[in-house]
């Protein structure tokens, strides 16, 4: 996946602008949504997409969760509406004030005394040999972030500044807790000021996300983070593309369209392709089947498409393959 590829994929979505506005408005709030739970869940957020949905946009709460995660899930959603706000703003520059609102957003009511302020004691990432940079220059090294960001770094095409600015950010790590999350939403914010829509880092890629960062953090190569970041980059553009033109999606469908194929509810699913429900819901809790819809009642709806994701998943079973390599050879296959 290069730059040019992507570039590509957005002048074809150039193509529909204006976009309807009953469209924006289907994918704005299914973004927000899928943003949610993928950015809390690589943190390790426990509420399930569904969850998430419930939780944000009903207002519930889920039983045996904590109140922590329900925070993150509001405060997340919350933030992402003040990064739509951002992008719409006549003048682009994103200041140090904006990165710090966006976190006290994060952190609001779960901790307060650090919500949009910069870090003033020293911090370690969990199980990672990066040394990050000592408490009292962070300061000054957000001030010349700032300015580097407004400055030079709009030199570099949108998806290399959005990349970047991503890394730099996480690198500095300016906040006690919060980072990641404020991260991805700047470089999102970036991504949609330049009309791309924003990245989905799912969280089965949260190993090789996490990875590709501290390799280059350690001064490794940026090539496996940036390959994240591009794949998705991708699949969003993909997700637009394919609402515009009504093509099936092979992931959750954020769209509702009078020519929508079928779906299938996961009974259904089981005895088309001859397994059990409780197999199909394991496929699918461990990602090798995608939930193509969730119904107002609750229910998980699939594609047509699951039905040869199964037959694959069968022959690649007799090659003796681990849950593990299956994935990955689905991810492949996907990518392709």
């Amino acid at each position: 996946m290069s730059i040019n590829s992507l570039t590509v994929k957005k002048k074809q979505l150039d193509t529909y602008r204006p976009l309807p506005p009953a469209l924006v408005s289907n994918l704005e709030s299914w973004f927000t949504i899928e943003l949610t739970y993928t950015s809390n869940a690589l943190e390790g957020n426990t509420l399930t997409r569904k969850e998430t949905a419930a939780v944000v946009e009903k207002g519930l709460t889920v039983g045996g969760k904590s109140l922590k995660e329900h925070l993150e899930a509001t405060n997340h959603a919350a933030a992402l509406e003040k990064i739509y706000a951002l992008v719409i703003k006549p003048h682009k520059k994103i200041t140090e004030d904006d990165i710090l609102d966006i976190h006290n957003t994060i952190l609001r009511g779960i901790d307060d005394e650090n919500a949009g302020h910069y870090r003033s004691v020293p911090v370690r990432i969990s199980g990672s040999e990066v040394i990050l940079p000592n408490s009292t220059k962070v300061p000054d090294l957000m001030e010349e972030f700032a300015a580097w960001l407004n400055g030079g770094g709009g030199k570099l095409h949108p998806i290399e500044l959005a990349t970047e600015v991503h890394y730099r950010l996480v690198t500095i790590h300016p906040f006690v807790d919060g980072n990641g999350r404020t991260a991805r939403l700047l470089m999102n914010l970036i991504l949609m000021q330049h009309g791309y829509p924003p990245a989905l880092i799912r969280m089965r890629d949260r190993i090789k996300y996490i990875t590709g960062l501290e390799k280059a953090q350690l001064g490794g190569s940026k090539d496996d983070y940036s390959k994240i970041i591009f794949k998705a980059i991708n699949r969003s553009l993909d997700i637009y593309l394919k609402a515009m033109t009504g093509e099936e999606q092979g992931a959750v469908n954020p769209v509702k369209t009078a020519t929508k194929a079928p779906l299938l509810k996961i009974g259904q699913l089981a005895k088309r392709v001859g397994e059990s429900t409780a197999t199909i819901r394991f496929w699918t809790k461990e990602g090798l089947l995608d939930v193509a819809e969730i119904t107002n009642a609750g229910y998980q709806m699939y594609s047509l498409g699951m039905i040869k994701r199964v037959e694959r998943i069968r022959k690649l079973q007799q090659k003796r393959l681990t849950l593990r390599e299956i994935k990955e050879k689905l991810e492949e296959s996907r990518a392709e």
